[in-house]
Formats: C-alpha cells, sequence, structure tokens
C-alpha cells in the first residue's frame, strides 16, 4: 500500500501542487516570482558556477523528458535499441550530471560560507539547492547501478511508469516494484522537488522571455542615464520650479 501510494498516488498530489501553486503564486504574487540575483555580491563565482549548472540541469531535464515520456514505439521504429538508450543515458547522464556537480558545488558554496550572501538568503534559497544537490548526487549513483543493466530493460520500467502516470495507467507503480532502492528514492526527491517548486525561486524556469525573442512583441525601450546625467537632469527640474514659484 505505502509503495502504491507514493509511486501510484504522490505524483499526481505533486504535479497538482506544481501546476496550480504556480498559477496561484504568479496571480496572488507575481513580484516574488524571480530568482533574487546574488550577483552584485560575488559575481565572478556565480557566473561561473550558474552557466556550468545551469547547462548541466537543463541536459539533465531534457534527457529525462525525452527519455521518459517518449512512446517506446518511438525508438522502435527509429531503430534504437534498448541497449544502446542505455548507454546513450549513461554517458550523456554522466556528463551533464558532473558539470551541473561542479557548478552546484561552486553555487552553493558561495551561498553557504559567503556572510553576505548567506544574510540575504531565505530558508528556501539554500535548502532548495541542497536538495537539488542531493537529488543530484542519487541521480550520478544510479548510473553505477546502470551499468549493471545494459540491456535497457530496468530502463523499459521506468519508462513505463513515468507514462503510465500520464496516461493514468492505474497499474503505474507496479511497474518499478522491483527496482532499486536507490531508484525509488531519486524518483521521490524528484517528486518532493515537484511538490515544493511553486515555493520556491525554481518558478524563475517557466519565465521564458518569449516577448524578447519576438521583436514586434518587446516593451518600450528602457531610458537609463549615467549619475552624472541624472544629477544634471534634477537641477534643470529644481530650476524650473524655482523659476514657476517666482512667477
Amino acid at each position: 500500500m505505502m509503495h502504491e501510494f507514493l509511486f501510484g498516488t504522490f505524483p499526481y498530489i505533486a504535479l497538482t501542487i506544481l501546476f496550480w501553486g504556480s498559477v496561484l503564486r504568479f496571480e496572488r504574487d507575481p513580484y516574488t516570482w524571480k530568482t533574487s540575483s546574488s550577483q552584485l555580491l560575488r559575481r565572478k563565482q556565480l557566473i561561473v558556477g550558474s552557466i556550468m549548472f545551469h547547462v548541466g540541469i537543463l541536459g539533465i531535464f531534457a534527457g529525462h523528458l525525452v527519455g521518459l515520456l517518449t512512446p517506446i514505439v518511438v525508438f522502435d521504429a527509429l531503430g534504437v535499441s534498448h541497449g544502446a538508450k542505455q548507454i546513450l543515458a549513461v554517458v550523456a547522464g554522466g556528463i551533464f550530471g558532473l558539470l551541473c556537480l561542479a557548478g552546484g558545488s561552486m553555487l552553493l558554496h558561495r551561498r553557504l560560507f559567503d556572510s553576505r550572501i548567506r544574510a540575504t538568503s531565505t530558508f528556501s534559497d539554500t535548502w532548495i539547492l541542497i536538495l537539488l544537490m542531493i537529488q543530484l548526487l542519487l541521480g550520478l549513483s544510479t548510473i553505477i547501478l546502470s551499468l549493471d543493466h545494459l540491456d535497457g530493460h530496468e530502463m523499459v520500467k521506468f519508462m513505463n511508469w513515468a507514462q503510465g502516470i500520464f496516461y493514468f495507467d492505474g497499474d503505474a507503480a507496479s511497474y518499478i516494484v522491483d527496482v532499486h532502492i536507490i531508484f525509488k528514492i531519486h524518483l521521490l526527491l524528484g517528486l518532493t522537488i515537484f511538490l515544493l517548486f511553486p515555493f520556491t525561486r525554481l518558478v524563475h524556469m517557466l519565465s521564458v522571455p518569449i516577448r524578447y525573442m519576438v521583436p514586434q512583441l518587446r516593451p518600450g525601450y528602457q531610458i537609463v542615464r549615467s549619475r552624472h546625467q541624472s544629477a544634471r537632469s534634477k537641477k534643470m527640474r529644481v530650476g524650473r520650479l524655482d523659476r514657476l514659484e517666482k512667477r
């Protein structure tokens, strides 16, 4: 019963909160929909770590999305065997995983050990990054386990489970009942991150700047003045007010 709840019912709870929680946050608190960047406090380490982390995590996310949700018949039609798919997942997952781990370690280090950044960080800022790093380590550890299943049949179980959830298959949880406990913890923590998603800075992942990609949809230009120009403009406005008062 516990297995059925965790992998048959909990996914729907997590995905429902992910969707509606994100919608409600955007509608009720749009000004909290941001990353709260700490770039001004420690720029160099942030840029290097952020690029590595984001490239890695985007590669991992794309791999999981395509690998788990693409119907098996599509791979069969393309002539991609389960074994070839498994080897591709191990190689690509390892490369993007290590890249993400290196970048994430830099981001976590600056957030935990830089007093200024730590003082401006919220509880969720720190702990969501820690959870992501734990999830990443679990994911990398599954690569070692996957080396014993290069025939790809173990991966087919996860594909059947993920697609079963989206197709509302009542037996979805049964597809992974006998997989290694590390895989189960990895899946469970991933669902928990989905559950926490709307309440953290991760919501910025949904803010794709579509309007800026299409010139016709871009808002008006922002006028930016230097400090000298701003001071000069202020003096001119004060001068105009003085002349008006004299009149």
